[in-house]
């Protein structure tokens, strides 16, 4: 993929910590990271302090705000690490200009946007239509070793729901 090529060679490697924020909500941050290794979160933080997670991002996988890269307005979610990780930033502002530059690339973006927004619609139609129990079925079956990775609290605050909850399901 010409696209982590580009990444590759334009951007940062940062070799960071467990539990180390690499945005937060309300800052500006014209980056986008690719994951290299390790697993992150990427979660709302509410006025009165409750955390939703909105995705967990694996190795081989890109995130960022796009809000803050492309509309330079504050980031709408905040994003950690969740284990040692190997990110590579790169301001978003190069991958568009080599968008313009190259078809090869500009057809990698969308193949990642199109990623992206897949996953978003399945996430939407999970937390809209299914049930806790069925939504954690899915996590389960879908992916079971990153449910072996995460702890009960962050699977309750990805899935809507409180730990106790959570638990009862485990149990039924």
């Amino acid at each position: 993929m010409e696209l982590q090529k580009l990444i590759a060679s334009h951007g940062t490697q940062c070799q960071v910590d467990k539990g180390t924020r690499i945005f937060n909500q309300g800052d500006n941050c014209d980056y986008v990271y690719w994951v290299e290794s390790g697993l992150l979160k990427a979660f709302y933080v509410t006025a009165n302090g409750k955390e939703t997670i909105k995705s967990f991002i694996k190795q081989d996988s890109i995130i960022g705000s796009l809000n803050a890269a492309y509309c330079q307005v504050p980031c709408t979610f905040s994003l950690e690490t969740l284990e040692p990780s190997l990110l590579v930033q790169i301001p978003f502002k190069k991958l568009l200009e080599a968008s313009k530059d190259s078809v090869v690339i500009s057809q990698d973006i969308i193949r990642v946007l199109l990623g992206l927004a897949l996953k978003k619609e399945r996430r939407e139609f999970e937390l809209l239509t299914l049930s806790a129990t069925e939504r954690f079925n899915n996590l389960r079956n879908d992916d079971p070793q990153l449910v072996a990775k995460l702890t009960q609290n962050d699977i309750a605050k990805y899935l809507g729901i409180t730990p106790v909850a959570l638990s009862r399901i485990k149990h039924q």
